[in-house]
């Protein structure tokens, strides 16, 4: 989308045809639709914006759940922006310190000002690309607290501000920038404002931890086992005695596990009745010692973020299986066993082995009705394939 196609969009008769249009996904008869459009007389331009513009909603629905149907995206800000599940804890967060107004620096398509908004807590969300300012301003016409200016973050004004959210650029078009010296702004610049202002810096999950301040607190958040994002909370917005946090989102609710720092490592034992592999975010947390004590159990090695136990374990923070059989981590005999069972679709779960699953699964030569679970991974230093079904 450029700036044409969002004055397209922003005329009554594009913002009536979007509404017209509806959702479209990839089985969507999208030659239908336009065939039909340009025969009612609408331009093609319009025609084009207005069908791209649908596509991003139906794919933003993950995200935004209904909201999406009033929202406009382009391909990047959708990509990049904050689930909506996931904005409301960070405005939750700013609105339990008490904090009256927000600095959005770095706005994107507005989805974390949204949920401060929503709060009636006052927002100043600064946008640099001119495209993608004027989306966001759409998208938080309907919140009067809300106000979205055009500019680089370094040079918003921040008199008057209490608190920063903060989302530095880590991409140059489609080029991802992988030294936090070239991110818009720098990690350094967003250092610097956090010990002056209280701040939350969004980033992305797998940050160089040596990078991290003691001072902050380091809070890394995982949504249906996808861990999306990490964030560093300064000033009164961490939290006192927290500094590594694993907040996990599924359907079942939120948990969060947290602790004054890295946890140290559970003792080391033999592999029991159960296994549980740590949520995403536990195991960037490194809260995987904690974990595994407040299950009773034991890590298989000190390496590798298994922990079994004698007991089945019911946790919001890791997925439970069951042990079946072990096997020595061997094609060989893995073949002859699965065969001897029947497994013609086999789930393989790897961690501490340099093995690719898609490969190994050929070899394999799976064939039969039945499905498993298998785990590629080794036991104080043996390469072991552990049979499992989920619990």
């Amino acid at each position: 989308m450029d700036v044409d196609d969002l004055r397209r969009l922003l005329s009554s008769e594009g913002l009536r045809l979007l509404d017209e249009v509806g959702e479209l996904d990839a089985a969507a008869d999208v030659v239908r639709t336009v065939s039909r459009l340009r025969a009612a007389g609408h331009d093609g331009g319009l025609v084009a914006a207005v069908l791209e513009q649908a596509r991003l909603r139906s794919r933003a629905r993950a995200k935004f759940g209904d909201f999406a149907d009033r929202m406009l995206f382009t391909p990047t800000g959708l990509e990049q922006s904050t689930r909506l599940r996931v904005a409301a804890l960070h405005a939750g967060r700013f609105a339990d310190a008490q904090i009256d107004v927000i600095a959005d620096l770095g706005c994107g398509i507005g989805a974390d000002a949204m949920a401060l908004a929503a709060l009636d807590l006052g927002v100043v969300a600064v946008e640099r690309d001119e495209l993608t300012a004027a989306v966001a301003a759409f998208n938080l016409a309907p919140f009067p607290s809300a106000r979205v200016e055009l500019g680089n973050a370094e040079d918003a004004d921040l008199a008057g501000v209490g608190a920063v959210w903060l989302d530095p650029a880590r991409r140059d078009g489609t080029t991802r920038l992988t030294d936090p010296g070239d991110w818009s702004p720098s990690l350094q610049w967003a250092f610097d404002l956090a010990r002056r202002l209280p701040t939350g810096i969004k980033l992305g999950p797998g940050l160089d931890r040596d990078l991290i301040p003691d001072d902050f607190e380091a809070q890394w958040v995982s949504v249906d086992r996808d861990v999306v994002e990490l964030v560093l909370w300064s000033g009164t917005l961490a939290r006192p005695g927290i500094r590594r946090a694993a907040l996990v989102l599924s359907a079942g609710g939120i948990a969060e596990l947290s602790a004054p720092a890295d946890s140290a490592d559970a003792e080391t034992g033999d592999l029991g009745e159960y296994l549980v592999e740590p949520d995403g975010a536990v195991i960037r947390a490194r809260l995987i010692g904690d974990l595994a004590r407040s299950l009773d159990g034991r890590m298989l090695d000190p390496t590798i973020a298994w922990i079994t136990s004698p007991e089945p374990a019911a946790t919001p923070f890791g997925q439970s299986f069951r042990v079946l059989e072990r096997f020595p981590l061997d094609v060989k005999t893995l073949k002859r066993e699965l065969g001897a069972r029947g497994i013609g679709t086999l789930e393989i779960k790897k961690r501490g082995v340099d093995i690719d699953p898609a490969q190994f699964r050929k070899k394999l030569a799976l064939s039969g009705e039945g499905s498993a679970t298998l785990v590629l991974t080794r036991i104080a230093g043996s390469r072991t394939a552990i049979l499992v079904e989920r619990i």
